[in-house]
């Protein structure tokens, strides 16, 4: 299973998750793509990605499970890949979610719907109670880090995630606009035969 998970405020129809989406369809391999719509709790975000997880393993267990997490989703994707002991793929990831989310407590809408949610004080207690301390195996990890994220810190990126594999990107943004340009090694680092 390849699974992406869409960082704050984001959702499925994210530009990253539907240009991966469509690079899976065309390789006839959309059956491996899941990217399911998280929900505010950063606790139920993660208990929804166990539970696909779970039931993606008891239905194809020799499948292998790759977590693709984007800013917050980054974080939650480390948090899981530790878990798992599987790969990830981090798209400007939060490294510090509990502090960086802790200025965006109140009220927001979701960016493709306008649809509001709360986010709430106990959101960032959650987000506290699951920080990863380490990277237990950097090789497990590809990093794609944009020096013009104007979000998140490229540099505590870097640090965190030292010795794993990736780029740093020289620009782009928090959203990684120019995604497609670094497609080919995100996919290469997922599963090799996506490239071909």
């Amino acid at each position: 299973m390849i699974l992406y998970l869409h960082g704050f405020r984001s959702s499925p129809q994210s530009y990253k998750a539907q240009v991966l989406a469509h690079v899976m369809q065309a390789k006839n391999q959309s059956h491996r793509w899941v990217c399911p719509q998280l929900p505010a709790s950063p606790a139920a975000a993660i208990a929804l990605c166990n539970d696909l997880i779970q039931k993606a393993q008891l239905t194809n267990p020799s499948q292998e499970l790759v977590i693709i997490g984007s800013s917050l989703g980054g974080f939650y994707a480390h948090v899981l890949a530790e878990q798992w002991g599987c790969k990830a793929v981090l798209l400007n990831p939060a490294v510090h979610a509990p502090r960086d989310l802790a200025t965006q407590v109140g009220t927001h809408t979701m960016y493709h719907s306008d649809e509001p949610f709360e986010f709430l004080p106990q959101y960032v207690d959650e987000l506290s109670a699951m920080q990863p301390q380490q990277v237990s195996s950097p090789q497990r990890y590809y990093l794609l880090a944009a020096s013009g994220d104007e979000v998140l810190n490229h540099q505590e990126m870097l640090q965190a995630f030292h010795g794993s594999q990736g780029l740093l990107i020289f620009g782009s943004d928090h959203g990684i606009a120019d995604f497609d340009l670094y497609l080919h090694p995100v996919l290469h680092f997922i599963d090799p035969t996506l490239c071909s």
